[in-house]
């Protein structure tokens, strides 16, 4: 790669963890989502109690 290989791998790594670190953004985002639209959906029902009375398992 006449000397340049240590940045062509190297932009070739970077690009890889960056794009793997957007799908888990992205997928975390959607459960983050999809947690809030449920609890958004007992609220209005009334089966759960305010947001004040977090669950742990919320934090994990």
């Amino acid at each position: 790669m006449g000397g340049y290989a240590v940045y062509v791998w190297g932009s070739f790594a970077m690009t890889a963890l960056l794009m793997a670190v957007e799908v888990w953004l992205a997928r975390r985002h959607r459960v983050e989502t999809w947690r809030a639209v449920q609890r958004e959906r007992d609220l209005q029902a009334g089966d759960a109690s305010p947001p004040s009375a977090l669950n742990d398992k919320e934090f994990s």
